[in-house]
């Protein structure tokens, strides 16, 4: 009897020692733990009393001193966080972010100190890594992470590939454009890893997204990796492969320093998932508006007209297409300045601030990255023509600019993109980033930024068969991984049932009116560039016209309605005092849905629906009192509701 006592309380005492500290959400749901463990930190991370992560590894190697093993625990301390904040180019205009902080002190062998901040709100956990000097040595080089997930091994993934450097078109990749699959094998190998955002389904016990924020000059951007062991995947730098081989795999790094945000939302539905706007909370503004910014509504010529499109007669037929839509903007596409010319470009400008239409103009990122050919090229990769270009640019009356073709998560990408924003910022410019990578938390960081590609977008409809056919399945995805977590510039919405100038003969679209309509909200970027077409203003239906013309890019509140990734979804967003309801359904038979809406509760709404042989149509309904609808949404279908 004496020695089983003895043994327990050694393992009590054992336990005491590995675990150095917890922390739980103000609302007590969401559990994190710290231990120290034979010279390594992990934490574990449980919701509702059930294991979301088990211990996970922490730590990172520099090439001072490596920070991942030889660990001693020195302290922790706690404190909360408060705040309020706006952000009209998010998916919810006001924001009450409240949060318990734990920062967690520990000491390698060199005698090198390492500090680990978490952040754990409702739903949410947030850590970074804050390394102070190292005795004289202030600036390091972080060579690689250890931190890591561990998941429990009944997980489903929801995952999208990192794409092989230097290859796709004109060696542009990765650029955050493959598809996902859905519902896959935990630990399912990737060559390249997978991109930040992932999904992760833990069975009946819940769903974890995970993701980065935070991300500036001061660090590369980075991914998902699988290891040996099947349930755990790791934060990993980028391939040397990208830019062309120039540039650091890793983060130079000035001291005291601190690393981007990790960020994991944990929920027992999917509503959390949808909702959450961590991304956005623990990053602050980097620099102030020079002005207030445009937003809104966008044709552009060149998804369905192509390149032959750019000249100053379909422009000014684009024009004339924004102003009859009470659009604010046009984009003008690659090769403007080939073939319309700087001289004639201001003509067009001059036209469009007639029609009360802003321009935005389409501009080559490149130097030495990549062999895109388009032009504008060689304007926007050194400061003195990028300068020079944003001078003009201003001086035409220019809005902003669409900047393409980045092609990497090295730290010397991500100061490119930086310097664009901060530049077009001094002149008064929004920027829009295509070819690129995910944005992290950059609606906050950047006034100007309006939003960034990072996904199979709407080209991509236009050139693949393949794509056309999974249209509903991608976009089913997208509420709970891409778009959840930063604004995403898709250009869709299409009226034309053939993805052609003619409107005939080739790319058939696979999916209804009502589904197009219904992704002019699903989808979220403070900057919309639809896909309307000049025919469309007479061969569409007068009822899909206006709800185009009246549909907003600015939210003031998101919520998720239904919807399972890669299904169906089923999301409501409100601007000012009017309600959209969207939903959309992947599937080969009629999806019914009982849709709890009590923002509606009681009231009269305008449905836009399809019926059993795909053709769109609209009426008007009534909310029952209990602020319940049933519907019915047609294979590659969609619905909208609005007040």
């Amino acid at each position: 009897m004496k020695k089983f006592t003895l043994i327990f309380l050694s393992l009590i005492s054992f336990c005491f020692k590995a675990q150095v500290a917890e922390i739980s959400s103000p609302d007590g749901k969401l559990k994190l733990n710290v231990f120290s463990e034979e010279g390594k930190a992990s934490y574990t991370v449980t919701f509702q009393g059930k294991t979301m992560l088990g211990k996970s590894p922490l730590g990172l190697i520099t090439n001072e001193s490596d920070f991942s093993e030889n660990l001693k625990f020195i302290s922790s301390k706690k404190d909360n966080i408060s705040k309020k904040y706006t952000n009209e180019k998010i998916k919810k205009s006001e924001v009450e972010y409240k949060a318990n902080v734990l920062t967690v002190s520990f000491i390698n062998a060199d005698q090198f100190n390492i500090g680990i901040e978490f952040q754990v709100s409702n739903n949410n956990v947030a850590f970074r890594y804050d390394i102070p000097p190292m005795k004289d040595r202030f600036s390091i080089v972080v060579q690689s992470e250890v931190t890591g997930y561990r998941f429990p091994p009944q997980t489903t993934t929801f995952l999208s590939p990192m794409m092989k450097p230097m290859t796709g078109f004109a060696r542009t990749a990765p650029s955050y454009e493959s598809g996902y699959k859905a519902d896959a094998e935990l630990g399912a190998k990737s060559d390249y890893g997978y991109v930040f955002p992932g999904l992760f389904h833990i069975g009946n016990d819940g769903w974890i997204l995970l993701s980065e924020t935070g991300v500036n000059s001061l660090y590369c951007a980075s991914h998902l990796n699988t290891t040996a062991e099947k349930k755990l995947y790791q934060v990993a730098y980028p391939d040397m492969a990208e830019n062309n081989g120039f540039g650091s795999s890793g983060a130079a790094l000035s001291l005291p320093g601190k690393t981007p945000w990790r960020t994991i939302t944990i929920g027992d539905s999917l509503k959390p998932i949808v909702e959450t706007t961590i991304p956005f909370d623990v990053v602050d503004p980097l620099y102030k508006p020079s002005q207030k910014y445009q937003f809104g509504r966008s044709t552009w010529s060149w998804i369905l007209w192509q390149d032959a499109s750019m000249n100053y007669d379909d422009q000014i037929k684009f024009i004339d297409l924004a102003a009859a839509l009470k659009y604010e903007l046009i984009l003008i596409d690659a090769l403007w300045d080939k073939n319309i010319g700087k001289e004639r470009m201001k003509e067009l400008v001059q036209y469009a601030r007639s029609k009360n239409v802003g321009v935005m103009l389409w501009y080559n990122s490149n130097g030495a990255a990549n062999d895109a050919p388009m032009g504008p090229r060689n304007k926007m990769n050194t400061s003195v023509e990028r300068k020079k270009e944003m001078k003009w640019l201003k001086e035409t009356g220019v809005k902003g600019l669409k900047v393409d073709f980045f092609g990497g998560d090295k730290q010397e990408t991500m100061r490119l993109y930086e310097d664009i924003l901060s530049d077009a910022n001094d002149f008064g410019l929004t920027i829009i980033f295509h070819g690129a990578t995910l944005p992290r938390g950059w609606e906050v960081m950047y006034p100007n930024y309006a939003g960034s590609e990072a996904v199979l977008a709407s080209e991509m409809l236009y050139f693949s068969e393949d794509v056309r056919k999974q249209e509903a399945f991608f976009a089913t995805l997208h509420p709970f991984i891409r778009n959840t977590v930063g604004s995403m510039e898709f250009g869709g919405t299409f009226l034309n049932k053939f993805l052609t100038q003619s409107n005939k003969e080739k790319n058939r679209r696979s999916t209804t009116d009502g589904f197009q309509l219904a992704t002019a909200v699903l989808f979220q970027n403070p900057i919309q560039m639809f896909a309307v077409m000049p025919n469309n203003l007479v061969d569409t239906p007068k009822f899909q016209l206006d709800f185009m013309k009246e549909i907003p890019t600015l939210w003031d509140e998101t919520v998720f309605i239904d919807g399972y990734p890669g299904k169906y979804s089923a999301v409501a967003r409100r601007h000012q005092d009017k309600w959209y309801v969207v939903g959309i359904n992947a599937g080969k038979s009629v999806k019914k849905l009982k849709l709890k809406l009590p923002m509606a509760a009681g009231k009269n709404m305008e449905l836009i629906n399809d019926d059993k042989s795909g053709t769109t149509f609209t009426k008007t309904i009534s909310i029952s009192k209990k602020g319940e609808y049933e519907i019915e949404i047609q294979p590659n279908g969609g619905f909208v509701l609005k007040n």
